[in-house]
């Protein structure tokens, strides 16, 4: 059985070895990327921007459930409404 200090001595080594194999694999990841970026000609828009059709804020969102007495609907963001508030939001699921 090893002791309290052999074992902090191991975590100590497996943390330094950690560290070396997330630097030598960030490394190969980055030529690997850079290798990519000029094989495509791509630009920082590119791989940073967003994309066509993503939206960003500020859209209508589809009703997710309904009142069945009422045919109130909430989309499931925001404070929830009273008839929902504290049940089985799978009963009122559209």
């Amino acid at each position: 059985m090893s002791s309290y200090k052999d074992l902090l001595a191991q975590r100590e080594q497996l943390d330094k070895q950690i560290k070396e194999a997330i630097a030598r694999e960030k490394a190969d990841g980055i030529v690997k990327a850079k290798a990519i970026i000029e094989q495509y000609s791509l630009s920082a828009s590119d791989l940073f921007s967003r994309k066509a059709g993503v939206k960003s804020g500020g859209g209508k969102v589809a009703p997710k459930y309904r009142n069945p007495s009422t045919g109130e609907t909430w989309t499931g963001r925001g404070k929830a409404p009273k008839w929902i508030d504290g049940k089985d939001r799978g009963n009122y699921l559209i």
